[in-house]
């Protein structure tokens, strides 16, 4: 699932969050129901294992960014100086996008857009493309879904106040995390609401 979630991560920031912002200032994603998509100019989106861009699918398993990028016109590349923490993917690597693996890490985003709607009607979830997770920011906390990164190597759910708390709740250097595989159905509502409830106490 790395290599995979790897790649999509790639995507997401040299095919869609780069163009975006050159283009219309912003850098932020959206979930969808098969993927993610561009908020605005230019429209693009990853479709389970392809890029939907300029009306047509193009496989992503085995392709370069360079070569995705001039099929679909799209002028690739990260939104530089926004941010640090790159992924390193050079244009010319070949990705990886095993089919099973995409279908874990985009359902891990979708379950975390849906969560933290139902946990703040009121905000809309980003997807931001710096650390590929899914996340929206209430009353000066973080919530959000990862599908994994350099820190935890598997999907997670977390919750980060602005200001560090202390207490058992919270295990991780920003706040708390755990493991979706720790939160299946209503657990994972239940964590980000006992997250809010604490942060704000």
């Amino acid at each position: 699932m790395d290599a995979t979630r790897r790649s999509l991560h790639a995507v997401a920031e040299q095919l869609l969050a780069g163009p975006q912002y050159r283009a219309s200032g912003t850098i932020r994603l959206r979930v969808t129901a098969d993927g993610f998509a561009t908020v605005t100019e230019p429209a693009s989106a990853v479709a389970g294992t392809a890029l939907a861009a300029a009306g047509s699918p193009f496989p992503l398993d085995g392709a370069t960014i360079t070569d995705l990028a001039a099929a679909a016109g799209i002028d690739a590349g990260p939104a530089a100086g926004l941010y640090t923490d790159y992924t390193g993917v050079d244009p010319a690597e070949r990705l990886r996008v095993d089919a099973d693996a995409a279908a874990e890490v985009l359902h891990c985003l979708r379950r975390g857009d849906a969560a933290l709607r139902r946990l703040a009607p009121g905000e809309t979830p980003v997807l931001w493309p710096e650390h590929f997770d899914v996340g929206i920011s209430a009353g000066e906390v973080n919530y959000g879904v990862s599908p994994g990164d350099g820190l935890i190597a598997e999907p997670y759910a977390y919750v980060g106040p602005w200001t560090p708390r202390t207490g058992e709740f919270w295990n991780a250097p920003f706040g708390a995390a755990r493991p979706l595989r720790a939160l299946p159905g209503s657990a994972l509502d239940a964590f980000l609401a006992e997250g809010r409830a604490l942060a704000s106490g």
